[in-house]
């Protein structure tokens, strides 16, 4: 029996007015990858002003649907996004803006949703870091499983 061939990922991406210009090269870099079976883009366009929490959870929602496997946020600082996308149950969402961060939020985390700032990190930094990320695939068999199933134990039993 050979090793099969990777999932290719469902990706969505989002951005607020403060992160259009990255999501849109992160896009495109993104649906040229062969890593990457789609792109789905929940907004916002260049002519749109829209809250970056409703952004954020649109995005979030369809990966704990199942519609998409990961999902890419963009806002100033990637705080914002990260802090509204993990309010949708099974989501896990992180600001990374290091290599280090970025594997260990696939890695140690499990986390479905890389959040960065487009006023804190350079687009060609950015760029690798998304790179990097397509990269990592969560292991169950790891040490850190048992952490990740304990963050979504409090998903249902209040952690007070």
């Amino acid at each position: 029996m050979g090793a099969s061939a990777p999932q290719k990922l469902r990706i969505v991406v989002g951005c607020d007015d403060a992160g259009i210009h990255y999501k849109e090269v992160l896009k495109a870099d993104l649906e040229k990858d062969p890593r990457v079976e789609s792109v789905v883009d929940v907004g916002v366009n260049a002519d749109e002003k829209t809250a970056y929490p409703h952004i954020a959870v649109a995005a979030a929602k369809k990966v704990a649907a199942g519609e998409a496997d990961r999902a890419l946020l963009i806002c100033g600082t990637g705080l914002g996004v990260a802090i509204s996308a993990n309010k949708v149950p099974g989501v896990r969402a992180v600001t990374a803006h290091d290599s280090f961060s970025v594997e260990r939020a696939i890695l140690s985390n499990d986390a479905q949703v890389l959040c960065m700032g487009q006023r804190v990190i350079g687009i060609e930094l950015a760029r690798r870091l998304a790179k990097e990320w397509l990269g990592y695939t969560f292991d169950r068999s790891s040490p850190s499983a048992a952490k990740v199933d304990a963050i979504s134990q409090y998903e249902t039993v209040p952690a007070c």
